[in-house]
């Protein structure tokens, strides 16, 4: 997510960090080879998860950020992550991520695939409704599996999906790289209005020339620099998926509800919001 810099400096200082293997070499420009045993074809499904059943989501394929974190995950946001079923769940063929406010705290849900399933040359998709409110910061990302071995934004960062709610409908992607990181120049947007009423299909497609993006079929916007790099393109390696909502934070809060006792830039009105994911899958390219 933007501003995502901040996050990593704390991280590695202050939380213990669990051990889990790197999928690339150390410097994140290497060519990884390719599998010899893979006979899929472009556009065959690699992996979903279709949330089907009830409780806590697979933990073959996802585990949990867990905390508040250092300075609320780098970006300010005040939510505290758990992995407690009335925050996320399967529900009626559905991931669920539920934000909640009580007793003065939001609590909310990060997933992640980290050290379970991670890709590279993929095209994702994920059919997601979205929460409404000034406030909410959903998002649907991938991270280098290597981050903690060469940092970020080193790793690289792509965001297939994020929504704030302070501006209803526009849906925004963008890539994070060592020559654009922070306040995210690599970066588009596009304009759902029924974000929050609505399933949309949020993509990716990622190949070695370009990353793509597109919301029900329809591209909008596309990163291909000229000169690839480890500085333009850290994309040659292994990426896991994320999916949560964050509360307020650096581009989340909404300045009208700044002032003191307005809930840190979250509308007081606000007690709860919602994503529901239907499915996501990835194919190969």
């Amino acid at each position: 997510m933007s501003n995502f810099i901040s996050f990593l400096t704390s991280f590695f200082l202050i939380l213990s960090l669990s051990s889990c293997s790197s999928d690339g070499p150390a410097d994140s420009f290497n060519y990884i080879e390719p599998d010899p045993t893979d006979t899929l074809q472009p556009g065959d499904l690699i992996w979903s998860d279709e949330f089907n059943g009830s409780g806590s989501p697979n933990s073959n394929n996802w585990t949990y950020d867990i905390g508040h974190g250092s300075g609320g995950w780098g970006n300010n946001e005040v939510q505290y992550y758990t992995d407690e079923q009335e925050n996320v769940r399967m529900e009626n063929g559905m991931l669920v991520i539920d934000a909640i406010y009580e007793s003065g705290q939001w609590t909310s849900a990060r997933i992640k695939s980290e050290g379970l399933q991670s890709f590279r040359y993929v095209t994702v998709k994920a059919r997601a409704k979205l929460p409404q409110g000034s406030g909410t910061w959903p998002a649907i990302w991938m991270l280098g599996s290597n981050y903690k071995d060469i940092g970020w934004p080193a790793s690289g960062e792509i965001d297939i999906m994020e929504h704030v709610g302070k501006n209803p409908g526009m849906i925004h992607s963008s890539l994070h790289t060592p020559s654009s990181h922070g306040n995210t120049q690599n970066s588009g947007h596009t304009e759902v209005p029924d974000f929050h009423e609505e399933f949309h299909i949020y993509e990716a497609v990622w190949t070695p020339e370009s990353i793509i993006f597109k919301v029900d079929g329809e591209e909008f916007y596309t990163y291909s620099p000229s000169i690839k790099n480890s500085e333009t393109w850290p994309f040659n390696n292994n990426f896991f998926l994320i999916m949560n909502i964050a509360m307020g934070g650096n581009w989340g809060s909404d300045p009208q509800y700044e002032t003191a006792g307005m809930r840190n830039g979250i509308d007081p009105d606000l007690n709860q919001a919602r994503m529901e994911v239907d499915y996501i899958r990835v194919y190969k390219n």
